[in-house]
């Protein structure tokens, strides 16, 4: 497989880590002759320097050949451009597109769209990628992470554990014999910064943050066992009316059971956008770190905060203020994964990374073989592998036990014949066998030597 990415950023650079790593042949274009460098120094990538959309560039990246191309610039112009250039000058069957503009999202997703006229195969919007992942947040406000497998017949979650966690200091193996119907695993734990797979003597003490990979059903009960209680999102103050809010109110708007909706937004004339486009939900006009603005949305009562502006310093002051006058939750958008460690000591109960969301949905989107879903746990610290188990693969026909993964691997679920399997150490792992893998980073090259990683991406 053939791969051109073009943009070598944050979202850029993770694509072509993880295509790479499959032994695909991966060329990454940039006018930033310093990403280049670090992308072909830092991964197994082709490089060339100059704009994406330029056709002589895309010809020495490879184009004429090339199986499939991804525009991921920071610029929709030159995406879409890159895109069209691809089709007609080079015929690559596969285009994706990153697109943030809403004016360019409307016309696409519109019936006047034609693909003959914009020739992109997915178009990936970041802005509805974490719009969507601040609502997964929002049906889980117990947990600080949640991404569906599956086709959403498991979760895996992330709990902060509290002092009063009834299963504090109890070793994994006795949660197995307490719980014994309870389909969930844990995963993996992050304690004082270091996140590693456990083993079943390791206890889990208050401040870790666990990652539990479980049944659909078994998700209510799994935050019960970990004492968090079930709560409704009845009141929610969104910090932030610009796309990412918008979306979320609407969708809050749309659905069935009553949820009190207020946004509060900076800029007047973005305000009177979101006004005009939601109907019951409350536009307040002003910053979100304006203590007596906090104060007239009600956020001592709200029972999430939601902040989702363009600022990830604002989102966390604004977040640790509605936190401090009584909200709740707070739910915080952050760009700059540096900063995610500190979230915990602010209080601030979950966070959303755009770029690690639309990292996922790419993959997501290309993947049409046997791995399935990517999703990456916390800053690039581990990924949860959704694969099909081929009959060539040195684990089929194997127990777990038997397989010999490294130390920072678990399987966390099996779908075998559209059924959920909760697998221990004597499970036998066959073909044709979906698998969900928990691996930290410098042992994912293992796990897809186990899968035999073949690709079909369409």
């Amino acid at each position: 497989m053939k791969v051109i990415i073009c943009g070598a950023g944050q979202v850029g650079w993770q694509i072509a880590r993880h295509l790479s790593s499959e032994r695909n042949d991966v060329t990454v274009v940039d006018n930033n002759p310093e990403l280049i460098r670090r992308a072909m120094e830092t991964l197994d990538v082709n490089g060339v320097a100059g704009h994406a959309s330029y056709p002589d560039v895309l010809e020495r990246a490879g184009a004429e050949d090339a199986d499939m191309i991804i525009a991921a610039t920071h610029s929709d112009e030159v995406n879409m451009v890159t895109c069209q250039i691809a089709h007609s000058a080079f015929a690559i069957q596969r285009k994706i597109a990153r697109i943030r503009a809403q004016s360019y999202l409307d016309a696409i997703y519109s019936d006047l769209y034609r693909r003959d006229h914009m020739p992109i195969d997915v178009v990936i919007s970041p802005e509805r990628e974490v719009a969507a992942a601040a609502l997964q947040r929002l049906a889980a406000p117990m947990a600080f992470d949640t991404e569906n497998f599956f086709n959403g017949k498991a979760q895996l979650i992330g709990i902060t554990v509290d002092g009063d966690c009834p299963v504090i200091n109890t070793p994994l193996r006795q949660l197995t014999d307490l719980f014994s119907t309870l389909q969930a695993i844990v995963v993996g734990i992050r304690r004082e910064g270091t996140l590693f797979v456990p083993s079943p003597g390791d206890q889990i003490f208050p401040q870790d943050d666990v990652y539990v990979f479980a049944r659909e059903e078994d998700v209510n009960r799994t935050f019960e066992v970990f004492g968090k209680r079930t709560v409704k999102q009845e009141r929610i103050v969104i910090i932030g009316g610009g796309n990412v809010g918008l979306a979320v109110a609407k969708e809050l708007e749309s659905r069935q059971q009553r949820v009190r909706v207020k946004i509060i937004e900076k800029d007047r004339a973005q305000a009177e956008i979101a006004a005009d486009a939601l109907e019951r939900t409350i536009v307040l006009n002003g910053d979100g770190l304006n203590a007596s603005l906090l104060e007239e949305a009600n956020v001592a009562t709200a029972d999430a905060v939601l902040a989702v502006t363009d600022d990830d310093k604002t989102n966390m002051l604004s977040a640790v203020r509605a936190k401090a006058n009584g909200a709740k939750m707070a739910i915080c958008l952050t760009n700059d994964p540096t900063l995610m460690g500190l979230l915990p000591a602010l209080d601030i109960d979950a966070y959303i990374n755009p770029r690690a969301t639309t990292v996922s949905s790419i993959l997501r989107h290309i993947r049409h073989g046997r791995v399935r879903s990517v999703y990456s746990v916390g800053d690039a610290e581990a990924e949860m592998i959704e694969a099909h188990v081929l009959g060539t693969s040195p684990m089929s026909g194997q127990k777990i036990r038997d397989i010999g993964f490294p130390e920072g691997v678990i399987v966390g679920g099996i779908l075998r014949d559209g059924q959920y399997k909760k697998p221990n150490a004597d499970f036998r792992i066959e073909e044709g066998d979906m698998i969900a893998i928990f691996a930290r980073a410098p042992d994912v090259p293992e796990v897809e030597r186990l899968l035999q990683v073949s690709i079909d991406y369409f």
